[in-house]
């Protein structure tokens, strides 16, 4: 029986490195590696961001471990890489890196996304790892034609947005990093509690204790907000890392690379150390990584509100235009409707909520119109990925909702509407 690989994790424990630990040492279950590290800015002990009720669990086992580092610091990352003692080198890599917060300024963006895994990237290239994952938060708009497979260029949007994409034009300039990106749609599940569903999730709620519909500017909903369950982001980061070692970077730029266009400000980047040329095309491997329910805001929001006894629609022609126009003006104005509400179910819940990782405060960005729409036939028929939770369901958002209730994040309140 050949030795299972180790890995390292860099990055992503406010997003979903949580959950690929918890697959690749599973508290129960065989373990598929022999050895984890797991590093991060954050603490854990005492925690500064959200970890879940599972993820203590995880740590807690032997050959798991946690470290705190700042991976701006080359030497701090180069020492993460360092196994220890009596232990194998890293094989497997996994970059969940970058910022994900979309008010932060450009300057942050590129430190925290664009440098850290240029650090982390050329630091793998040299210890030769078998395999480096890099996971693509949604950060792209696709066209209204879709869904849009690997070889389309799609757009970043916001300056966070294009310096995720120009992170990737980085990672695959370097010839010998074993890089795979695995781009994925919005994603929700167990102890998420990150991103555009978790929010949504949180707000229906509310509108569904108000027994009131819940509205958006963006009608009539066709556009494209695809879904991806957090089990199968970590089994599509694995599956790659497999695939990857199995072939050498080589074979599968020939096998699924596609090439990364540049979509920046040319006078940007050509003071940031380690950009490509606008004129350059890197290739690397790219799968695009959703479920097959083929979500849209019209499907996804009538499910979710209909989950919670209500109903979802679209403000009147007159109020639509008027919302896509001053957007930021209306902003406080929706959030009166739900955010009080919030506090309130909080604190009338049995037992009262002290502290929870869920907002109820939907800014710009999460009022913005979304248009991203992949197709997932490549990592089928290429990896040969099968998708653990292929369909978005109301099963899937019950189990969201009670394991967030059983860890005290979610309001138990009594003879009201808070899940089916």
């Amino acid at each position: 029986m050949s030795q299972k690989p180790s890995a390292i994790i860099f990055g992503g424990l406010n997003t979903c490195s949580r959950a690929l630990a918890a697959l690749l040492v599973p508290p129960e279950g065989e373990r598929l590696v022999s050895h984890l590290r797991i590093v991060d800015r954050f603490s854990v002990y005492p925690p500064t961001t959200y970890l879940g009720a599972q993820f203590p669990k995880v740590l807690a086992q032997p050959d798991v471990e946690y470290r705190q580092a700042n991976l701006t610091v080359p030497s701090a990352v180069a020492s993460a890489f360092d196994p220890p003692s009596g232990k194998a080198p890293y094989s497997y890599v996994f970059d969940l890196t970058g910022e994900i917060n979309h008010d932060r300024s450009e300057v942050i963006a590129i430190k925290l996304t664009f440098t850290v895994a240029r650090i982390i990237g050329l630091e793998a290239a040299r210890r030769k790892v078998n395999a480096y994952v890099r996971l693509q938060q949604p950060v792209y708009e696709t066209s209204d034609k879709g869904p849009h497979d690997e070889k389309e260029d799609v757009k970043p949007v916001r300056p966070l947005d294009v310096w995720w994409h120009e992170t990737l034009r980085m990672l695959a300039s370097i010839d010998d990093l074993p890089l795979v990106v695995l781009r994925i749609g919005f994603v929700y599940g167990p102890y998420v509690e990150f991103g555009l569903y978790p929010l949504v999730i949180t707000v229906a709620s509310i509108y569904g204790y108000m027994n009131k519909p819940m509205k958006t500017p963006w009608g009539p909903g066709k556009d494209g907000v695809n879904t991806v369950h957090i089990d199968d982001v970590s089994g599509g980061l694995w599956a790659c890392a497999e695939w990857m070692a199995s072939l050498g970077r080589q074979q599968a730029n020939l096998t699924a690379g596609e090439k990364i266009n540049f979509h920046n400000d040319k006078s940007k980047v050509k003071d940031i150390e380690g950009t490509c040329k606008p004129d350059v095309q890197p290739v690397a491997p790219v799968f695009n990584l959703v479920d097959d329910s083929e979500m849209t805001m019209a499907k996804g929001g009538s499910m979710i509100t209909e989950f919670f006894g209500t109903t979802f629609e679209f403000y009147s022609f007159f109020e639509n235009a008027l919302a896509k126009l001053k957007l930021d003006d209306v902003v406080e104005e929706i959030n009166e409707h739900h955010v009080g509400t919030w506090t309130e179910m909080l604190q009338t819940s049995n037992p009262p909520i002290v502290q929870t990782p869920l907002d109820a405060y939907m800014d710009h960005w999460a009022l913005s119109r979304r248009k991203l729409s992949y197709n997932n036939s490549k990592i089928k028929e290429v990896i040969g990925y099968k998708l653990i939770r292929p369909q978005f369901t109301h099963d899937a958002l019950r189990e969201v909702v009670d394991k967030w209730k059983a860890e005290g994040s979610w309001p138990a309140l009594e003879g009201r509407q808070t899940s089916t």
